[in-house]
C-alpha cells in the first residue's frame, strides 16, 4: 500500500543539461501523481530556492553541475528535508571523474590508464597512441565528450573539451561493448548493451529516440555478465554510493569489464537506462520512482 506524500520534484537547474534535467522531471512527477502523491514541482537556483510548504520528501531530477556535484545536496541536508539519490560526498566525488578513478584505482576497481590536462596546448600525451577520449573532468551527459582517433585531431578536441571545464580526463578508448550497470538498493539491475546506429554514444544519440539500440538483459554469457555487475558494485560502493546509481562499464574483446564513469542522478527520460534496467527486472516506471522516494524516506 502508498502512503501519499507531499513530493517536491527538483528539476531544471542551471547545468548544461538543463533541458534533459526537465524531461527526467516532468516523466518523475507524471509517475508519482499516477501513484496518488500531491506532486509539487521546483526550478532551483543555488542557494536562492524555498521548499514548498509541507514537503515529505524531495525527489531529485536534476542532472550536472549542481544537482550532481554535491551542491543541492549540502542545501538539502541543512533544511533537513529527505531527498532521493546519493549524498553529498558521494555525489562530489562521482561527478569529478579523476576522484572516480583514483577512488576506483584505490579499491581494485578495473578503469582504463588515464591523465588530467588543462591547458588546450599540451601535445598528444608522449607514450600513448590513438584512439583516446577527452572529457571534461565535472560534466554529464557526454557534454564535452571527445574521440580522438588520430593525432592531428588532437588539438581541435582538447581546445574543444576544455570549453566545458578547467581540466579534462585524457583516457586510452577501450575498444569493445558499452554497458551500463543500473544500482537500485544494494543490487545491481540487469545489464543494458548500448548500440548506436551510427557513429559514438554521444550527447545526440544518447538523447535522440531511435538513434540508438539498447539490449537488456544484454546478451553476455553469464560469468562475463557477473564480472561487469561486479565491477559496477564495486564502483559505486568505492565512490560511497546510496539508494540507487548507474555506473558505465566497456567490456573488451576478452570479456573484461572497464568502469568508464558512476551516474549519481541517472536519467529519468523515455530514452534512460535506469528506467529501462529496471523494467527488466520487472519494476514499472512508476513503481521504480516510488522505490527511489521509499528509500529516501528511510533516513527520516
Amino acid at each position: 500500500m502508498v502512503i501519499h506524500r507531499t513530493i517536491t520534484v527538483m528539476l531544471g537547474g542551471p547545468s548544461a543539461e538543463r533541458e534533459v534535467s526537465l524531461r527526467s522531471g516532468a516523466a518523475a512527477a507524471a509517475a508519482l501523481a499516477s501513484l496518488g502523491h500531491t506532486v509539487l514541482e521546483l526550478d532551483p537556483k543555488p542557494g536562492q530556492w524555498i521548499l514548498p510548504p509541507g514537503t515529505d520528501v524531495v525527489f531529485l531530477a536534476l542532472h550536472g553541475t549542481y544537482g550532481e556535484d554535491g551542491g543541492i545536496q549540502q542545501e538539502l541536508e541543512l533544511v533537513g528535508v529527505p531527498y532521493t539519490g546519493c549524498g553529498v560526498e558521494a555525489s562530489r566525488i562521482s561527478f569529478d571523474k579523476v576522484l572516480t578513478k583514483q577512488r576506483c584505482v584505490a579499491q581494485g576497481v578495473p578503469t582504463a590508464r588515464f591523465l588530467v590536462l588543462d591547458r588546450a596546448d599540451r601535445p598528444f600525451p608522449p607514450g600513448w597512441a590513438p584512439p583516446v577520449v577527452i572529457k571534461p573532468v565535472r560534466q554529464g551527459s557526454s557534454v564535452g565528450l571527445q574521440f580522438v582517433r588520430e593525432v592531428g585531431e588532437w588539438p581541435a578536441a582538447l581546445q574543444e573539451s576544455l570549453r566545458h571545464d578547467t581540466e579534462v580526463l585524457v583516457e586510452e578508448m577501450i575498444q569493445g561493448r558499452e554497458t551500463t550497470v543500473a544500482i537500485l538498493d544494494g543490487r545491481a539491475l540487469p545489464i543494458v548493451e548500448v548500440r548506436p546506429r551510427k557513429g559514438a554514444y554521444d550527447y545526440h544519440n544518447k538523447y535522440t529516440p531511435g538513434a540508438t539500440e539498447y539490449l537488456c538483459p544484454a546478451p553476455f554469457e553469464p560469468a562475463v555478465a557477473e564480472r561487469i555487475q561486479a565491477a559496477a558494485m564495486g564502483a559505486f560502493q568505492a565512490v560511497g554510493g546510496r539508494d540507487y546509481g548507474r555506473v558505465d562499464v566497456m567490456v573488451t574483446g576478452a570479456g573484461e569489464p572497464v568502469v568508464l564513469e558512476v551516474n549519481t542522478l541517472p536519467g529519468m527520460t523515455e530514452t534512460s537506462l535506469l528506467p529501462k534496467a529496471a523494467a527488466a527486472a520487472g519494476l514499472s516506471y512508476p513503481q521504480l520512482c516510488q522505490q527511489m522516494i521509499d528509500l529516501a524516506l528511510r533516513r527520516r
